[in-house]
């Protein structure tokens, strides 16, 4: 599977529309960038691809209204999430507000419990 690097200017638009929280986390996963609260994340980079968690209502909201694309790897998209429009990339003022409402969406939901960390092996 083929993992698309986003340029740095698609880093730079993907933070300037993630929400000023200081519960958001933006940290890098796998090349690409994903932005979460409490341990899960909302919203998400691949490639050039802004991809966020929506509520089910506001995601036929938008997939009824707008062009979405699926969201992570053509071959197994991210479940749960839908790709921003691709023409919103020159346009960052299209995807502030899906990118809040997943936020919104996301800080609601319980809290993700932070893995075990597996014990040390003795040398």
């Amino acid at each position: 599977m083929q993992m698309p690097k986003p340029s740095e200017a698609d880093k730079e638009r993907f933070r300037s529309v993630v929400p000023d929280h200081p519960d958001v986390v933006v940290k890098p996963m796998f090349g690409n960038l994903g932005a979460f609260v409490n341990g899960n994340m909302f919203a998400g980079l691949f490639g050039p691809t802004i991809g966020v968690k929506l509520s089910e209502t506001d995601k036929a909201d938008l997939e009824s209204s707008q062009q979405t694309q699926p969201f992570g790897p053509e071959e197994r998209p991210m479940g749960g999430y839908v790709g921003l429009p691709e023409g919103w990339n020159d346009h960052p003022a299209e995807a502030e507000p899906w990118v809040a409402k997943a936020f919104a969406h996301v800080a609601s939901l319980p809290a993700k419990e932070p893995k075990a960390k597996a014990p040390k092996k003795k040398v």
